[in-house]
């Protein structure tokens, strides 16, 4: 089981200093899931109660999901739905879906009714006010999707109003540099599962390798190239907090576990303070 190769849960406690938070949000605790993958086999039952307990210790106001609950197969979202639904926030659980979730075609369509019907909202290019008109809550589809496009979502937002927005894939924080972002949330790239100390996802390290590696071996190293660049593009936001022009992106290290399983990179339950800059 691939479960039995991700390592022990990891909570991680961070402070976002937002603009133009109004008192009534200061000290807003939030919790953010992702990458699931739960199949039988990426996912063990035992971690996901694991995750559920952590979060409703952590006593959130906002309980947010950044997508791939599945990795191919939508059937088992239907028992992931049953679990989440377990999960307690002041003011609801959100979420948007990502790549794994639109694999098939029935698949969004099945994933969103389970998660509905666990009464979690799923954001597909729609904008929430959990809280009334003091902060905006967006969920883009997928950056793979050809329905990514921030732009008309992003035009409903007053420009003075706080906004944290949900994107399953990191690599769309470039293209929402166009707009104002106080907090992305994403997941997708498993905090690059083996990770070296001191240097990094150990793909990333393999892509800069093979950059400078000996012309001879460069058409047997193309491939692997290509499919370390058809993950993430941006492997320098591989995991945690970073700025990317005037916005602030954090990328969760997920949950789920794929071969060959992880090394310094311990699945991730996020817990977000956030405070008035």
């Amino acid at each position: 089981m691939y479960s039995l190769l991700a390592g022990p849960l990891s909570v991680e406690a961070l402070t976002i200093p937002i603009q133009g938070l109004p008192q009534s949000l200061q000290g807003l605790k939030i919790v953010q899931l992702s990458d699931f993958h739960f199949d039988g086999l990426r996912l063990s039952e035992k971690l996901l109660r694991q995750v559920i307990e952590a979060s409703n210790e952590a006593e959130p106001d906002l309980v947010l999901l950044t997508g791939d609950y599945v990795t191919d197969n939508p059937a088992p979202i239907y028992q992931l739905a049953c679990h989440l639904k377990e999960l307690q926030s002041k003011a609801g659980v959100y979420a948007v879906l990502g790549n794994h979730d639109l694999y098939h075609q029935n698949s969004k369509t099945e994933i969103t009714t389970a998660l509905t019907n666990a009464g979690i909202y799923v954001l597909w290019n729609q904008v929430a006010y959990p809280f009334g008109d003091t902060l905006a809550l967006v969920g883009l589809c997928d950056f793979w999707s050809r329905h990514f496009n921030p732009g008309p979502v992003m035009a409903q937002i007053k420009p003075e109003l706080p906004r944290i927005v949900l994107s399953h894939n990191p690599d769309s924080a470039e293209q929402l540099q166009q707009w104002r972002v106080d907090l992305q949330l994403s997941g997708h790239t498993h905090g690059g599962q083996v990770v070296i100390p001191g240097v990094g996802p150990i793909i990333a390290a393999f892509m800069e390798w093979s950059l400078s590696a000996p012309q001879l071996l460069q058409p047997l190293l193309s491939n692997l190239t290509r499919t370390c660049f058809s993950v993430v593009q941006h492997w320098e936001w591989y995991l945690g907090i970073h700025q990317v022009g005037s916005n602030l992106l954090y990328v969760n290290r997920g949950l789920g576990t794929y071969l060959p399983g992880r090394l310094f990179c311990q699945p991730e339950v996020t817990v977000i303070t956030l405070v008035a800059s």
